[in-house]
Order: structure tokens, then C-alpha cells, then sequence
């Protein structure tokens, strides 16, 4: 009772923060706005589909990319299903929207007890999913009570989480509700087993799957081949400031290499910063076959083809571990090149992974990056021997959504 107590206070709190913030914030008056009359919403849009649901729900767009290969798989797999897709944050949920892999696409509703009671019984899935961290617990505890199988998949788990304080011990206990918790390493198997887990098996991490099935899709981008021609080519992807203050010098100095940037939000004090720190580069939305031949930096000024644009490097460095944390890595790692990244990492495993293999390097200033890509850059040998272990990593991690949608056949049938 004092840890419910405790929980819907604690959400109560976070919905009265919102409303607050949402004067001066676009992403909470998003995620207000987008739970306007989010009951009868979902009520007018699933009226008349009688078809057995699947309930996928992710709280953002890295979730999503985790997520999106299970989904595409379901559909395969069970074409007779309609697909419910929900999400927690705007930044995932305005993106993905109109994403036509899935029937429905809705924000979740707060998890408060009567929410919950209400989503289920109106959605009323045959299956439900959550992707990573996702541990609602009046939602959990809802479709427990329905018998509805619930799965975890792309978890990780660490000692320090709330689910194994002793307050928390009816979280804890409600986790084990789970049919199946499919975690991305030992570590968190582990940590299960020993708090009497019974549910859980290593299975990787999903995103393997997506950013292999990305490369082997990808687009051609005839404009970013004609950049580079016959020179090497590094990209700084999903760059923030302070990574394009670090990396972008270093490079500048490297005679003959082309550079790529593309930076995490496309706002004009950034692409200005860029462009103050050269004075050969163009950006993507100005460049054609007459203007792009004679520069070394091309700033990618729009959203979506970073996953596709690594394809064209030899090298990458990827954003945001000088600051909030890492981006994804994978996508430059499937196509096989060293890697270079800054000191806030250790939350992400794949990173840990690629330093382990030395596949990658962690950065924490701009003179130990020059050492560091000299070193790489200076040694074709060497380049080649980082770049097979990266995509050997990642071709050798694929295969978790297949052992989930096998998991989901059974339960399904069994129904």
C-alpha cells in the first residue's frame, strides 16, 4: 500500500509538473494536448474492428527502433491481428504518427489505476508489449489481472533500479507477471535470477535486427557518393555542439578527408557554427553536381538519412556523449568503420561492447581525439581490422525479434 501510495503520488506530481510547464514548454503542451478526450479517441477509431490486437507501447522514437522489427514480424506472422501502437513522448509519438506498420497509433494514457482499467478494457489486446524500460505499473498489473500475456523485450537491468529498493518490493513482484522478459545481457539475467526471476532469457538487443535490415534497404544518395569520391570520408553523425567542437577542428587539419555532418537538430545557430569554423563546406539543400565537387564539408540540413549517409564513410564519430548521452552507434557500426564517441557511454552496452573489441574509441577532449584518429587514420591495417570487428559485432547480435515472434506463436496458440 505505501509504495502504490507513494507511485500515484509521484504521478500526480509528474501530470501537475506538465500543466505548469506547459506555458513555456512545446513538448508538454504536446503530450497534454495529445490526451484531449484520448478515450474517446481510441473508442471512435476501434469501433467496428473486430479483430483479435496486438498492444505495442514504446516511450519514444529510440524505443520505436527497437520495437519496429518485432512489429514488422508480427505482421508477418499473424496478418489476422490488428496492431495497437502507443507512445509516451511526443518526440515519438509525433514522428511516428502515420507510421503504416501499425493500425492504431495513440498516445498511453497517464498510468494512473482507472486509466489503466480503462485502456485495457477498451483496447483489449490478445498480447501486449513493452520495449526496454517500460514498467507501468497499473498497466502491468491490469492486464496481469485479464490474463493477458504480457512481454518485455530489449531490457536491461541494473542494481541501482527502482524495481529492487525494498519499497518497491509489489513492483518487483509485479514484474514477475511478465510471460517472458527478453534481456539484452548476462548482467541483467543475472540480476533477474538472483531477485527469483523465472521469466527472463538473453535474447540481444532488437535494434541488431533494425539497423541491419536499414543497410540492407538503405538509399542510395548519389549526391553524398559524388562528395566523397575517391577521398576518405568521415561523418560526425547526430552531432551536438560541443561534439562539433571537438571533433570537427581535428579533422579540418587532415588534408584530403571529406567530412559529413550531420547534426542532431537542424537549427541555423548550429549550421552557422559550422560554417564559421570552414570556409569550404555547403549544406545538402544548396549542394548539386557544379557546387558540391570542390568542397570538404557537406552539413546535412535536414532530418532522416543519417542511417543511410554512413554507408559513405570510412570513419564516424557519433553524438551526444559529451552531454544528456550517446546516440546510436549501430548505424554506423553495421556498415563497418571505427568509431569515436565521448565519455558518457556507459549506459549503453553496444558502446561498451565496441571499445571492448576495440572497434571503438571513447573521446574526452579535442587533443585526445587527434591522438587517437591519427592512429587509425595513419594505419590502412589498422583502419581494416577495426572496421571487420564492428560489423562482425553487429552481424554476429542479430536474431532477437525472431526469438520473440516464436515466443508470441506459442503464447498465442495456446490461447
Amino acid at each position: 500500500m505505501l509504495f502504490q501510495l507513494f507511485y500515484s503520488l509521484s504521478i500526480g506530481l509528474y501530470y501537475l509538473l506538465l500543466n505548469l510547464a506547459a506555458p513555456f514548454n512545446s513538448k508538454a503542451r504536446l503530450w497534454l494536448n495529445g490526451r484531449k478526450d484520448i478515450f474517446g479517441e481510441i473508442r471512435r477509431r476501434l469501433n467496428g474492428d473486430t479483430s483479435p490486437r496486438a498492444w505495442f507501447h514504446c516511450a519514444s522514437l529510440g524505443e520505436f527502433e527497437q520495437a519496429r522489427p518485432v512489429i514488422e514480424r508480427f505482421r508477418d506472422s499473424f496478418p489476422q491481428h490488428t496492431i495497437v501502437l502507443t507512445f509516451f513522448s511526443p518526440s515519438g509519438y509525433e514522428i511516428r504518427k502515420n507510421y503504416p506498420g501499425a493500425d492504431y497509433v495513440f498516445y498511453l494514457p497517464l498510468d494512473t489505476k482507472s486509466n489503466a482499467q480503462k485502456f485495457v478494457h477498451i483496447v483489449s489486446p490478445a498480447i501486449a508489449y513493452f520495449v526496454k524500460y517500460e514498467f507501468w505499473f497499473h498497466y502491468l498489473n491490469e492486464l496481469h489481472k485479464k490474463s493477458i500475456p504480457a512481454i518485455s523485450f530489449s531490457a536491461i537491468f541494473r542494481h541501482n533500479q527502482l524495481y529492487f529498493k525494498p519499497i518497491a518490493k509489489p513492483y518487483k513482484n509485479l514484474l514477475q507477471s511478465f510471460k517472458h522478459i527478453f534481456v539484452q545481457d548476462r548482467a541483467s539475467l543475472e540480476l533477474l535470477e538472483e531477485h527469483g526471476f523465472k521469466n527472463a532469457e538473453i535474447t540481444g538487443d532488437t535494434r541488431f535486427d533494425r539497423v541491419t535490415e536499414i543497410a540492407a534497404q538503405r538509399n542510395e544518395i548519389p549526391l553524398a557518393a559524388r562528395f566523397k569520391g575517391q577521398s576518405p570520408c568521415f561523418i560526425i553523425g547526430s552531432a551536438w555542439e560541443e561534439d562539433i567542437r571537438i571533433f570537427f577542428p581535428v579533422l579540418l587539419a587532415v588534408p584530403d578527408l571529406k567530412i559529413i555532418i550531420a547534426p542532431h537538430e537542424i537549427k541555423e545557430k548550429t549550421l552557422l557554427l559550422i560554417e564559421r569554423m570552414t570556409t569550404s563546406s555547403i549544406r545538402y539543400s544548396k549542394a548539386n553536381d557544379n557546387t558540391i565537387a570542390d568542397q570538404r564539408v557537406l552539413i546535412i540540413d535536414n532530418i532522416g538519412m543519417l542511417s543511410s549517409l554512413y554507408a559513405y564513410a570510412d570513419y564516424a564519430a557519433v553524438g551526444g556523449a559529451f552531454g544528456s548521452g550517446l546516440h546510436n552507434t549501430l548505424e554506423a557500426a553495421v556498415y563497418g568503420m571505427p568509431l569515436f564517441f565521448g565519455p558518457n557511454h556507459r549506459k549503453f552496452k553496444e558502446a561498451l561492447d565496441l571499445r571492448k573489441i576495440e572497434a571503438a574509441f571513447s573521446i574526452h577532449n579535442q587533443e585526445d581525439f587527434r591522438k587517437k584518429f591519427e592512429s587509425v587514420y595513419n594505419n590502412e591495417e589498422l583502419r581494416i581490422k577495426l572496421a571487420t570487428r564492428a560489423s562482425r559485432y553487429v552481424n554476429e547480435n542479430t536474431g532477437a525479434s525472431d526469438k520473440i515472434i516464436a515466443c508470441s506463436q506459442a503464447l498465442l496458440n495456446s490461447k
